[in-house]
């Protein structure tokens, strides 16, 4: 395979450290992680929360599936319009300031979200414009957060801080959306002020981080310098396979954005219910998450990727299937599990991958890339069931998966025969 640029922060790790695993400490023992960390931990949750009430809410109002496909759309724009200019901006300014001014801009939509819910003046469009002011600071939040994240602990540690940046993010997409649904039988406007006090406690934690600091080559913006990360994915064909494997499966499979249809039309669990439902693919990757990160995945990684995303797809087919709540809850744990190994692998190959110069770039490209399967995702569920139905549209989506992952395993045989991760570079 193609060796990766060198870089002072891409050699291999030392003995007792690698992307099979580690200890708790081997992370947590740096300062700078574990505010990082926190951090992360409070603006998911945070972010979690408002998700469930906009989607609650936003289907009271207008009683739309296409709206709330349009929600994630909403989101998406924007991030697609500003990510190859964020990822620049991330590569030639402190990553940390970034970073900082992007969850400040958040705190403020939600907090606006808050005060319009107060007042009782929010509207399908003014929900459309804050979530594209959030999908705006998240195209500087998600290549700010995994360039600094490199930063926060030496390379040796590095593989064993992104399983525990993974657990991060999955503890609050299991806890966020459980107490958003909660929080919601207080009002909308309960669930978006909590939110807003979480994510303004993001601030102050990054605030606080002291990452290690990175020497930064200034660039004048052009085309080759914003398409640089671009072309560093394109040079290595198994990470170009793995984030479009990531990318397609989850627009295909991604029903996520149904779950207030399924809860309140099919499956009859309220709120409450839709929390629960939310939570539980989260809960699936935290339990893949914590096992990868103790025992790793150590061999035939490429193939377990192409595995784990058949995997995701037919967990998919049994929940848009499903009409029992038990046997839905027990799918969406599946599609959690599955899809963590392919995260996994993923941004493994590109943290170890990546020289410290162009971490922005390529994180900016790696967030086009999961905002595309998100928020693309929601919207091609949304437009899907409105032409053709709920269950047909989850279960055709699920089918796409599964021939996804077969199709890509004959599309990219690089990343069918990456063996152990640590020989990627």
């Amino acid at each position: 395979m193609t060796a990766a640029p060198s870089s002072g922060t891409t050699g291999k790790p030392t003995t007792g450290s690698s992307t099979t695993g580690g200890s708790f400490r081997s992370a947590f023992r740096h300062r700078a992680f574990a505010l990082f960390w926190s951090a992360r931990v409070c603006a998911m949750l945070a972010i979690q929360m408002q998700v469930v009430a906009v989607g609650w809410q936003m289907y009271d109002l207008t009683g739309s599936a296409l709206d709330l496909g349009l929600v994630g759309l909403s989101q998406f724009l924007p991030s697609l319009a500003l990510l190859l200019f964020a990822g620049h901006v991330v590569d030639n300014h402190d990553r940390k300031r970034v970073l900082f001014a992007a969850l400040a801009v958040e705190c403020a939509a939600v907090f606006g979200l808050f005060v319009a819910t107060m007042a009782g003046a929010l509207s399908p469009s003014a929900i459309f414009a804050t979530v594209a002011l959030i999908g705006a600071a998240k195209a500087f939040e998600g290549p700010a957060n995994q360039a600094l994240l490199s930063a926060t602990v030496p390379v040796e540690d590095l593989p064993n801080a992104i399983g525990w940046q993974s657990s991060a993010i999955q503890v609050a997409q299991i806890s966020g959306p459980a107490l958003g649904g909660l929080l919601y039988i207080a009002g909308p406007a309960v669930v978006y002020g909590v939110s807003a006090a979480m994510l303004l406690l993001a601030v102050l934690l990054i605030l606080a981080t002291r990452p290690r600091p990175v020497t930064m080559v200034r660039r004048a913006m052009s085309w080759s310098t914003l398409l640089a990360g671009a072309s560093f994915i394109r040079s290595r064909p198994e990470i170009l396979g793995a984030i479009s494997l990531d990318l397609f499966a989850v627009l295909l499979g991604g029903a996520t954005a149904l779950l207030p249809i399924y809860a309140r039309d099919i499956l009859h669990v309220g709120p409450w219910g839709l929390g629960l439902l939310r939570s539980a693919p989260a809960l699936g990757a935290l339990a893949m998450a914590v096992a990868i990160t103790r025992w790793g995945v150590q061999r035939h990684a490429g193939r377990w990727m192409l595995i784990a995303v058949g995997g995701f797809g037919l967990a998919t087919i049994v929940f848009g299937l499903s009409t029992d709540p038990v046997l839905s809850f027990v799918a969406l744990l599946a599609v959690g599990a599955t899809d963590q190994v392919s995260m996994f692998v993923r941004q493994t190959l590109i943290q170890l991958a990546t020289p410290d110069d162009m971490r922005g770039r390529v994180g900016a490209v790696t967030s086009l890339f999961i905002g595309a399967s998100n928020q693309l995702g929601e919207f091609e569920s949304g437009a899907a069931a409105a032409a053709f139905g709920v269950v047909p549209a989850a279960v055709a989506g699920g089918v796409g998966a599964v021939a996804l992952a077969g199709a890509w395993a004959w599309v990219f045989p690089a990343l069918r025969r990456i063996d152990r991760l640590s020989e990627t570079r």
